[in-house]
């Protein structure tokens, strides 16, 4: 399917590599990552998905080295806009700041282009126009292929693609959280035939049904900090899954199969990038792309993740993406 009207073609699943720089979800191998990947690739889970700022430059440096000599076979997307520096985080948008990150990016993966470029948070002061101005000059020089934006309003979809054709979208989107939909982006992509790609189509794990408790997670793991898991959140949040496994058992599947499934379901230009650096899982998710729920099925599923139903926000507080 292509990523958008003009898009590459990519696999209906794809594979997030967040997780494996080891920042996130606790300790990671670096080994039995490559192996991952490369497994995605033969299985057509071709979109793979980093950015400068996982591991502070560490994910693109482990996705080059896994592409060493398979290039040709995968679609690749990084992103920048979150910097980090002496314990601060914040967003840089500019086009100035776009053009050296990716220079960086292109350094750290090893290859001569990007296929999907992401402007991963726009800053409080820079136009949309002006990064994105500043990405179709990379495009130009063939640094690269296709310009995305990422947690933006549906606003800033429409001004961005009225300076160069946007590709994707990428904002979370899962059974617990539906924002794209509710607040008007799913359709603004439509309208300009732009793909929304799902980041944590499988609710950071929740949905996996295998995190019961805080002590599933490993120190360090950022969940510990987020509101839906954090401080009784996890536990309230647990009775939600009641539906998502019955529907599982009768399809003889696994729950995050059909909360991959629901995803796929809502549409042909919705790409889901479930992240994992197990082999297990991978063929797991991509497993999904062969159920198909009913009507009745995605109905109950709707109903059971109402967002009245979900306790707790996405993110906490402090860097909850703000879109204008």
């Amino acid at each position: 399917m292509p990523v958008g009207a003009d898009g590459p073609l990519v696999g209906r699943i794809g594979l997030g590599c967040m997780g494996m720089s080891g920042e996130f979800y606790g300790p990671a191998d670096d080994a039995q990552s490559v192996r991952v990947i490369h497994a995605a690739l033969d299985a057509g889970a071709t979109l793979l998905d980093t950015a400068d700022m996982y591991g502070s430059g560490s994910n693109e440096d482990l996705v080059g080295k896994a592409l060493r000599g398979r290039r040709d076979q995968a679609v690749l997307a990084t992103k920048f806009g979150i910097r980090r520096a002496d314990g601060r985080r914040w967003n840089d948008s500019s086009p100035a700041y776009a053009r050296a990150a990716c220079e960086a990016s292109l350094r750290r993966l090893g290859v001569d282009t990007i296929d999907l470029y992401y402007v991963h948070r726009m800053d409080a002061t820079t136009p949309v126009e002006d990064t994105v101005g500043e990405l179709a000059r990379l495009v130009d020089e063939g640094k690269i292929r296709h310009i995305g934006l990422s947690e933006v309003s549906a606003a800033q979809v429409r001004r961005a693609h009225a300076v160069h054709p946007i590709a994707a979208v990428q904002s979370e989107f899962s059974l617990w959280t539906r924002n794209v939909v509710e607040d008007g982006v799913l359709a603004a992509c439509r309208e300009l035939g732009t793909a929304l790609v799902a980041y944590s189509p499988l609710g950071r794990g929740f949905l996996t049904g295998t995190v019961e408790s805080l002590a599933h997670l490993a120190e360090g793991d950022f969940r510990r900090g987020n509101p839906r898991f954090a401080e009784g959140g996890l536990e309230a949040n647990l009775p939600l899954l009641s539906t998502v496994r019955d529907i599982a058992a009768a399809h003889g599947a696994r729950p995050a199969q059909i909360a991959l499934a629901w995803v796929l379901a809502q549409g042909d230009d919705i790409f889901p990038i479930p992240g994992t650096r197990r082999l297990t899982y991978l063929e797991e998710n991509i497993g999904a792309a062969q159920l198909e729920l009913s009507p009745d099925e995605r109905s109950r599923l709707d109903r059971a993740f109402r967002e009245e139903a979900v306790v707790g926000d996405r993110y906490p507080a402090a860097i909850m993406p703000v879109t204008r």
